[in-house]
C-alpha cells in the first residue's frame, strides 16, 4: 500500500495516472471557483479602501478642516498618518486632496449622496454585465489581472480575508457594489477629467466591462470616447441582429483621434498614411479600442486573376467578427461604401469561420455629408459604419533637432539670469 504521510521526503512529480473526462471537468471547476474567490477578494478588498477614501474625503469637507485646523491640515495629516502607518500606500498629500475631490465630485449638493447613485449604476451593471460569481466563472487571466492589478497585494488579501460578510454587506449598503469594482487610481483619473457624474458613470461601467488598464481608461477619456461611441454613421440594425447591432456601435466610434501618427507634408496619401498608422500599431489599436486585434495591412484578396487589397484588416475578440477598414484621406464618396461592401463580402467569403459573426465594414475618411452617407447605404447588403480622423501630425511642422538644440540653449540662458536675480536678491 502506497505511503501517503506528507512528513515523509518526496519529490513531488506528475503521475501516470487515468486522466477522463470527470476529472478534466473537476479540475475546471476547481479552477473556476478559485478565480472567483480571487474577483470577490480583490473586490472585498478594494471596497473598503475606496469606502475609506470616501469617508475621509467627507470628513476634510463636513469638518471644514482647514477652517478650522488651518490652511496646512491636509499636509499635517498626510504627514501623521504616514507616520502612524509607515507602510501603507495612499496617504500622500497629492493622494488625500483626490480623496476631498471624489467626494465633493459625486455630493454636488448636501442632498446628493455617493450611495444615491447606486440604482443608476445598478442599471448600468444589469446592461452590461454578469453577475459577480458569473465574472469570477468566465473573466480570463489576462482581464483578472487588470482589474486586481492596483488592488491586490498580499497585505491587503490577508485584510481582505479578516472582514466578515456583516462587514461587507454594511459596507455595500453604504457604497455601491459597481464602484467597488473599479481601483481607486481609476477613480482619481475619472474624476480629474470629467465633466459630469453622467460621463464619470460612463466611464466607470467602460472600466468594469471591459476591464480597461488605468493607461486604457485615460486613453478612451483622452479620446472623447463618452461623446463619439454609439453616434456613428452605420447601418447596422438593418443587418445585424439586434444584440451584436448594440455592441458594435459601443465598439465603434464616429471620430478616431490619429494624433499618434506623423506623415511628411500637409497634402499626403493613403499609402503614406497607413504606414504611419502601422507604424504605430499600439497606438492604433489603443485607439481603436479594447478587443481589437491587427490582422494586416494591404491584405490582398484575389478575384477572377485581379488582385484588389483591403487598407487595414482587424479581429474583435468581443465581437467575434473581422473588421475590414478602408482609410480615405478625403472626404467621403459614395462610391467608397460599394468598395467597403465589396472587401466585407470577401473577408465573409474567404476568412469568416463559421461560428463567426458578420464581418463588419469600417470606413475612416477626413470628413463627410450625413446625407451622403445615409443615402449610400440604400442597397448595401453587408454591415457598415462611417467615421472620421483628425489629429495628423505633420513632420515638416516639428522642430527640427537644430531648432530643439536652440531651444534648449536659450532655455538654460534664461534660467541661468533667473538664478543670478534671486542671489542678487
Amino acid at each position: 500500500m502506497e505511503d501517503n504521510n506528507i512528513e515523509q521526503p518526496l519529490m513531488v512529480k506528475s503521475h501516470d495516472i487515468h486522466i477522463d473526462t470527470d476529472y478534466a471537468k473537476w479540475m475546471a471547476e476547481i479552477k473556476q471557483r478559485y478565480r472567483s474567490a480571487q474577483v470577490k477578494a480583490a473586490v472585498r478588498v478594494n471596497s473598503e479602501k475606496l469606502l475609506f477614501n470616501r469617508q475621509l474625503g467627507r470628513d476634510l469637507v463636513q469638518k471644514k478642516a482647514e477652517e478650522r485646523w488651518g490652511a496646512g491640515v491636509v499636509e499635517q495629516l498626510s504627514l501623521d498618518l504616514q507616520r502612524e502607518f509607515p507602510d501603507a500606500d495612499g496617504f500622500s498629500v497629492r493622494n488625500l486632496w483626490s480623496m476631498k475631490q471624489w467626494y465633493l465630485f459625486y455630493t454636488a449638493d448636501d442632498s446628493l449622496i455617493l450611495h444615491q447613485l447606486g440604482a443608476e449604476l445598478q442599471q448600468i451593471e444589469n446592461q452590461h454585465f454578469q453577475k459577480l460569481h458569473q465574472l469570477g466563472a468566465e473573466i480570463d487571466d489576462t482581464k483578472l489581472y487588470q482589474l486586481g492589478r492596483e488592488i491586490d497585494d498580499t497585505k491587503l488579501y490577508q485584510l481582505g480575508r479578516e472582514i466578515d460578510d456583516t462587514k461587507l454587506q454594511q459596507a455595500v449598503a453604504e457604497f455601491p457594489l459597481p464602484f467597488a469594482l473599479v481601483p481607486w487610481r481609476h477613480h482619481v483619473e475619472i474624476i480629474s477629467k470629467c465633466k459630469s457624474i453622467e460621463e464619470a458613470l460612463f466611464y466607470i461601467g467602460k472600466t468594469i466591462e471591459q476591464g480597461l488598464s488605468r493607461s486604457a481608461l485615460i486613453n478612451c477619456i483622452k479620446s472623447n470616447l463618452y461623446e463619439h461611441q454609439g453616434k456613428i454613421l452605420n447601418n447596422f440594425t438593418e443587418h445585424l441582429l439586434s444584440l451584436q447591432s448594440s455592441l458594435v456601435q459601443e465598439v465603434l466610434k464616429e471620430n478616431y483621434d490619429f494624433g499618434f501618427a506623423t506623415v511628411g507634408h500637409e497634402i499626403y496619401d493613403e499609402a503614406e498614411l497607413e504606414n504611419a498608422l502601422t507604424q504605430n500599431v499600439t497606438d492604433l489599436l489603443l485607439e481603436m479600442g479594447t478587443g481589437f486585434a491587427f490582422i494586416g495591412r494591404q491584405k490582398e484578396v484575389v478575384v477572377g486573376g485581379r488582385s484588389r487589397k483591403i487598407d487595414l484588416l482587424f479581429y474583435h475578440i468581443r465581437l467575434r467578427c473581422y473588421v475590414a477598414c478602408e482609410i480615405k484621406v478625403m472626404p467621403f464618396e459614395p462610391e467608397f461604401a460599394g468598395k467597403l461592401n465589396y472587401y466585407v463580402n470577401a473577408v465573409d467569403e474567404l476568412l469568416k469561420a463559421t461560428d463567426d459573426n458578420p464581418t463588419i465594414g469600417l470606413l475612416i475618411c477626413s470628413d463627410m455629408n450625413k446625407t451622403d452617407v445615409q443615402w449610400s447605404f440604400h442597397g448595401i447588403s453587408t454591415p457598415i459604419g462611417v467615421a472620421t480622423y483628425n489629429n495628423i501630425r505633420i513632420k515638416d511642422m516639428l522642430p527640427t533637432q537644430e531648432q530643439l538644440k536652440e531651444r534648449m540653449e536659450l532655455l538654460q540662458k534664461e534660467l541661468r539670469e533667473t538664478k543670478r536675480l534671486m542671489n542678487k536678491q
